[in-house]
C-alpha cells in the first residue's frame, strides 16, 4: 500500500512538474516572441532612420554642386561659344580644366558636361564621345532631356572610368530663354552607398534597398540600377506594393507573411531623390531558432524531473529567479547595443512618457539635469526650462509648441509618428549658438498604456552653415559683392509681395561716361570703378535695403520710404555724395551719376513695371546732361 502510495505521489508530483514546466516554457515562448517582435520593430525603425539621414547628408552636397555648375555663367557662355570655338585646343583644356577642378576639389569619381548643341560629351579628361538616339548607353540623356525636372538621378556605368557602376546626378543648364543648353553633373561610385547597406546588413542582419516609382532596385547591398532587378518580382511582400508606391509623406510599416516565412518591413520615400528606401527584417531564421530552443527545453525538462523530485521546493525556487535574472540581463544587453550603435549617428537620445508627463529612463533624468533642470521636474516644465536657458529667444515658442505634451498627443491621435524642428541652441549660458536638428519618434507602450517618444538630438551646425554659404554665393555679384540681377528681381518682388501697403522708393543708377573711364584708363580700372562705387552706394543704405547690380555700370536700390518727399531728397543726396575722382596713379577720372525713381505705390507694384519707369525717369536725366535724378511721374 505505501509502495502504491509513493508511486501515485511520484506520479503526481512528477506530472505537476512536468506539467508546470512545460506552462512555463510555454509563458516564456510567448513572452520570448512579444520582446522578439519589438526589437525587430525597434532595429528595423532605427536602421531606417540611420540609413536615410545617411542617404541625406551624402546626395545633399552633390545635388547643390551639380546646381552650382548649372548656373555658373562662365559654364553658360562655355556652351554659348562652342560651335565657334569647339575645335580649338584652348577651348576643350579651359573646360577639361573647369571639370577637373570641381573632380579634385569635392573628389567625385565623375565630373561631366554634355552640349545640347553638338551633343558632345566633355569630362575632365576632354571630349570623351558624340552622344546619339540610337546607342543604348545614352537612353539617360535622350529620357532626362524630355524629364521636366531641373536635376535628376540616374545609375550608369561610366564610360569615361572602365564601365565603373556610378551614381550621377544630372542638372539642366538653362540660357536666358530657359532652352535647356546642356546638362552637367557628378558621379560617385555605387560602391561607397552599398557599403553602408553591408555594414547594416551585417549588424543587424536586415536587408536594406533604395527601389525607384516603378519598384525597380536602384541600390542595395548587392544589386544596382543598372541590372534593372525588379525587388516585387522575388520578395515575399509582393503583395504590398502598391501601398509602398503610392505612399510619399510618411513612413510605412508592416508585418508580412506566415509562420514559416514573416519578416518586418520599414519604408519611407527619399524626397531628394524620389526613391523608396526599404529595410526588410526577417524574422523567420530567429522564429525557428525560437521554437526549436522551446522544444528542446521541453525535452530536457522532461529528462531531468525524476533526479529532481526529491529536491523540487529548491530547483522551483532557483529555477525561477534565474529566468528572472536572464531576462533582465539579456533586456540589458540589448539596450547597451541600441544605445551604443544610436549613439553613433546622434548627438543625444532619450526617452519621454507624455502619458505621466516625465522622464521615462534614468539616463533622461541624467540628461536633463545636465541641461539645468532639477531631478523628477514635469516633462511640460523641464520643456519651458530648457528652452528659457538654452534656445536662442525667435525659436522658443515654435520649440515649445512643437514638443509640448498636448501636441505630441494629438499628433499620436491624427496618426503621426514622426515630428523634426531645427532651431538654434547654446551650451554656454547664451554666449554662442548652433543649429540642432530633434527628431521624435512616437509610440504606445504596451506595458503601463502609454504615449511615448523617443527624441533624437543631432548637431546640424555645418550642414545650415553650407546651405547659407551656398544662397549667398548663388546670389552674389563677384565683382561688387551685391545682389546680382536674379536675386535683386527675386528679393524686390518678395518684399513688394510681403508689404503691399507700404511705401517704397526704387533707384536705378547709372555711371556717366562709364565707357570713357574704360577707354581712358583701361578695363581694369574700370573694374574698380565699379567696385569702389558699389561700396559707396552700399554705405548710403541700411543693411536691410536691398541694393544689386543689374548690369555692367547699372545698379538698384530697393528700400522703404517714410514718405514721397524722402524719395527726391534721398536721390539728391546720392548724386552729392557719389560724385568724386578716380585716379589710377596716371589718369584722374571725374566719377558722377544719373538717377531715376519710382515711388511705389503710383508708379507700379510689380518689378518690371517699376524698372521701367524708373528707367524712363533715367532716361528723361541723361537727356538734361546727366549729372542728376528724375522722379517718375504717372
Amino acid at each position: 500500500m505505501k509502495r502504491h502510495v509513493l508511486l501515485r505521489t511520484n506520479l503526481l508530483i512528477f506530472i505537476l512538474i512536468l506539467s508546470g514546466f512545460i506552462l512555463i516554457s510555454i509563458y516564456n515562448y510567448q513572452y520570448n516572441r512579444k520582446i522578439f517582435k519589438q526589437d525587430m520593430e525597434h532595429i528595423a525603425l532605427l536602421t531606417a532612420e540611420g540609413i536615410y539621414h545617411q542617404i541625406d547628408s551624402i546626395f545633399v552636397k552633390p545635388i547643390n554642386i551639380s546646381l552650382t555648375m548649372a548656373n555658373d555663367n562662365l559654364l553658360k557662355n562655355f556652351l554659348i561659344d562652342e560651335e565657334q570655338m569647339a575645335d580649338e585646343g584652348i577651348f576643350i583644356q579651359t573646360l577639361q580644366s573647369y571639370l577637373l577642378a570641381y573632380k579634385n576639389k569635392y573628389h567625385y569619381d565623375s565630373v561631366f558636361l554634355v552640349s545640347t548643341g553638338t551633343n558632345r560629351y566633355y569630362n575632365f579628361n576632354g571630349i570623351n564621345r558624340i552622344l546619339t538616339p540610337d546607342n543604348p548607353e545614352n537612353v539617360w540623356y535622350y529620357s532626362f532631356l524630355k524629364n521636366p525636372a531641373d536635376y535628376a538621378l540616374n545609375i550608369d556605368n561610366d564610360e569615361a572610368a572602365h564601365n565603373e557602376i556610378v551614381i550621377f546626378i544630372n542638372c539642366k543648364i538653362t540660357d536666358q530663354a530657359g532652352k535647356t543648353i546642356g546638362v552637367v553633373g557628378v558621379g560617385f561610385h555605387v560602391d561607397y552607398l552599398q557599403e553602408i547597406f553591408k555594414q547594416y546588413e551585417t549588424k543587424f542582419g536586415v536587408k536594406s534597398y533604395l527601389v525607384n516609382g516603378d519598384g525597380m532596385i536602384e541600390v542595395s547591398s548587392d544589386q544596382t540600377g543598372y541590372q534593372q532587378t525588379d525587388l516585387f518580382s522575388f520578395c515575399d511582400f509582393s503583395c504590398l506594393r502598391e501601398r509602398i508606391i503610392s505612399e510619399k509623406e510618411k513612413y510605412q510599416y508592416f508585418w508580412y507573411g506566415k509562420e514559416e516565412r514573416k519578416g518586418y518591413l520599414v519604408v519611407q520615400y527619399v524626397q531628394n531623390l524620389e526613391w523608396y528606401l526599404i529595410v526588410d527584417n526577417d524574422a523567420s531564421v530567429l522564429t525557428e531558432q525560437t521554437r526549436q530552443q522551446f522544444f528542446t527545453g521541453v525535452m530536457v525538462v522532461f529528462g531531468v524531473v525524476v533526479p529532481v523530485l526529491f529536491v523540487i521546493t529548491y530547483i522551483l525556487r532557483k529555477y525561477n529567479v534565474r529566468i528572472v535574472n536572464l531576462a533582465v540581463e539579456q533586456e540589458k544587453r540589448r539596450s547597451s547595443v541600441f544605445q551604443a550603435e544610436t549613439g553613433k549617428l546622434y548627438e543625444n537620445i532619450y526617452e519621454i512618457d507624455i502619458t505621466h508627463n516625465r522622464a521615462a529612463s534614468e539616463a533622461t533624468e541624467v540628461y536633463f539635469e545636465s541641461l539645468g533642470v532639477p531631478r523628477s521636474t514635469p516633462y511640460n516644465e523641464a520643456l519651458r526650462i530648457i528652452a528659457r536657458k538654452h534656445i536662442k529667444t525667435e525659436y522658443r515658442r515654435s520649440y515649445l509648441d512643437t514638443f509640448s505634451p498636448d501636441n505630441i498627443l494629438r499628433a499620436y491621435q491624427a496618426g503621426r509618428e514622426c515630428l523634426r524642428y531645427d532651431f538654434m541652441i547654446s551650451n554656454n549660458a547664451g554666449r554662442s549658438y548652433y543649429w540642432m536638428r530633434i527628431t521624435a519618434r512616437i509610440f504606445y507602450w504596451d506595458d503601463d498604456d502609454s504615449v511615448r517618444m523617443f527624441v533624437y538630438r543631432q548637431n546640424v551646425d555645418k550642414e545650415k552653415e553650407h546651405e547659407q554659404h551656398l544662397v549667398e554665393k548663388m546670389e552674389s555679384d563677384s565683382l561688387t559683392g551685391l545682389y546680382n540681377k536674379v536675386a535683386t528681381q527675386e528679393h524686390i518682388q518678395r518684399g513688394l509681395l510681403q508689404h503691399p501697403d507700404k511705401l517704397f522708393a526704387f533707384f536705378i543708377l547709372d555711371i556717366d561716361n562709364f565707357k570713357n573711364v574704360n577707354d581712358t584708363c583701361g578695363h581694369a580700372a574700370g573694374d574698380m570703378v565699379i567696385a569702389g562705387f558699389a561700396e559707396m552706394l552700399k554705405n548710403e543704405f541700411r543693411n536691410t535695403d536691398i541694393v544689386g547690380r543689374i548690369g555692367g555700370d547699372e545698379f538698384v536700390v530697393f528700400a522703404p520710404a517714410p514718405s514721397r518727399e524722402w524719395g527726391e531728397k534721398k536721390a539728391r543726396d546720392l548724386v552729392v555724395d557719389l560724385r568724386h575722382d578716380f585716379t589710377d596713379g596716371v589718369t584722374t577720372c571725374s566719377i558722377s551719376t544719373s538717377i531715376g525713381v519710382a515711388m511705389v505705390p503710383e508708379a507700379g507694384t510689380e518689378f518690371e513695371t517699376l524698372y521701367k519707369n524708373a528707367d524712363s525717369a533715367l532716361y528723361h536725366t541723361k537727356q538734361r546732361g546727366k549729372n542728376g535724378f528724375t522722379i517718375y511721374r504717372p
